[in-house]
């Protein structure tokens, strides 16, 4: 049976770990999952010194990665990346990392990396999206061979990039926009009151207007613990939180999420069986 038969254009996958061969490591898990797609962190999510990503057996991964019909691969940066600080150490460490992992990424031949816009920390979203773009100018080139994809946040804290209007702000103030896409998250979005659970064609038609659907490079498939427009980002397995999974198989089987990478985030290590009832296998 070919991928296309099994998956009907789908890409779905999950966060996977590097532990011990890297990427090989991270294929390795992807199959067992019965999946087509993944996303790791080159580092630890909560900072730390990163691994020689020369030593991540990246060529053994991407040979099994085309030998299993695996497909668009994702990067996410660190937590600790915080381009909106006001604190001067704070943000530079920020810029250096950033350059470093679009370095490791385009190592590993990937496209895509997905990253958190910033936090404002009392000083205000205008404050933030300036900074945040700010960083962005500095960072990029132009002539990256990837996407750097801002993450839709769920509103809580000073955390900015919850409306598609203010992740719009950044990408209009960046000089190589092309490089920006946009990862939607469907814990963030229901979270901060895209009803996505109802209305997820109204959800697309307001990013279609406010960024364009050519900008949609990666979606995170999770379930919310909490309700409908609570500003709370605390993802819940697949079918056991407000979204439910009848709303979450509808987002992932949508035409216009087709050949998007799809990412599951939820916690407890159930992939598996989510992958297989999102998919309609279960």
């Amino acid at each position: 049976m070919s991928e296309d038969t099994r998956y009907d254009g789908i890409l779905l996958g999950a966060n996977v770990s590097i532990a011990g061969t890297g990427l090989l490591a991270a294929v390795e898990e992807t199959i067992s999952y019965g999946a087509n797609t993944f996303m790791i962190y080159t580092r630890s999510n909560r900072g730390g010194k990163a691994r020689p990503i020369e030593t991540f057996h990246r060529d053994e991964g991407l040979a099994l990665m085309r030998e299993h019909g695996i497909h668009d691969p994702v990067v996410h940066l660190s937590y600790l990346v915080n381009l909106a600080s006001p604190k001067p150490e704070t943000r530079q460490y920020g810029i250096d990392v950033l350059r470093e992992e679009i370095e490791r990424v385009e190592y590993l031949g990937f496209r895509y990396i997905v990253m958190h816009p910033g936090s404002h920390v009392g000083e205000g979203p205008s404050y933030a999206i300036r900074q945040i773009a700010e960083a962005l100018n500095e960072i990029l080139t132009g002539d990256e061979s990837l996407w750097l994809c801002l993450e839709t946040m769920a509103g809580d804290g000073s955390k900015v990039g919850n409306s598609l209007e203010e992740i719009a702000d950044i990408i209009s103030r960046v000089q190589h926009e092309d490089r920006l896409g946009v990862c939607i998250d469907t814990c963030h979005n229901y979270s901060y009151g895209y009803d996505v659970v109802h209305d997820f064609d109204g959800f697309l038609e307001s990013f279609d207007r406010v960024l364009g659907m050519d900008r949609l490079k990666v979606v995170h498939i999770n379930d919310s613990k909490h309700p409908f427009g609570s500003r709370k980002d605390r993802h819940a397995n697949i079918g056991e939180g407000t979204l439910g999974l009848e709303a979450l198989r509808r987002i992932v089987h949508h035409p216009a999420l087709k050949g998007i990478p799809q990412i599951l985030e939820t916690p407890e290590g159930k992939y598996k069986d989510e992958i297989d009832m999102l998919l309609g296998r279960a």
